[in-house]
């Protein structure tokens, strides 16, 4: 392994023939290019990894632009660690692009996940929802009692219960690397990515890949 991931964005949904002659349904993914940013070593932090940067900006304040004056990577909008290995080699400026990952490899892809408002228990949790006889013209996706009013006489956390839904850090394992755009710096894996077209993703090698 030389760094763990990269950050992209996704691009969409399409279908993709893998080596097989399978028709899958895939995720494009616009992985890099990222520019090495920041170095860690175990003689300053303890640990080895590398921070990278990814998509070009305008606008920086004074810190953030004071940061990234050492590595001369410009003005980059998003910054993101991740561990390497002991051996891996890497300088400030360098550029990693997606060629860093391999088809058929399986990754980790962590975003954002696109955001539901405020939803009910029916929606948010998978509620049967109440029985729609005997007058209930306006109880079928109630959630009913919570709780005893004596003991304990009140609700315990993390009961579900309707509230809000999405925006919330999703990771989805274990994602096969169905083919790769080198020209456009894109690659397609299998399955669904969490959060909207745009949407900023970390792409990392898979940590338990399952047979």
């Amino acid at each position: 392994m030389s760094i763990e991931g990269l950050l992209g964005r996704k691009l969409g949904t399409l279908q993709v023939f893998d080596d097989r002659g399978r028709l899958r349904g895939a995720t494009a993914v616009l992985v890099g290019p990222c520019v090495v940013t920041q170095l860690r070593t175990p003689e300053k932090d303890g640990y080895t990894a590398v921070q990278v940067g990814f998509q070009e900006t305008r606008k920086l304040n004074k810190p953030e632009a004071g940061h990234l004056r050492a590595s001369g990577a410009g003005n980059l909008r998003h910054l993101a660690e991740f561990r390497v290995s002991s051996d891996a080699a890497y300088s400030l400026g360098d550029t990693i692009k997606a060629d860093l990952f391999e088809t058929g490899e399986k990754v980790d892809v962590t975003a954002t996940s696109k955001g539901r408002g405020f939803q009910g228990g029916v929606r948010r949790h998978n509620f049967k929802g109440g029985p729609r006889t005997h007058g209930q013209s306006d109880r079928h996706r109630a959630p009913g009692s919570i709780g005893s009013g004596t003991t304990p006489g009140r609700v315990y956390k993390g009961t579900r219960m309707a509230g809000h839904m999405g925006a919330a850090q999703t990771t989805v394992r274990n994602l096969e690397v169905l083919a790769r755009n080198d020209d456009e710096g894109v690659i397609f894996v299998a399955g669904s990515v969490p959060g909207p077209r745009g949407g900023l993703v970390r792409v990392r090698s898979a940590r338990k890949v399952s047979k």
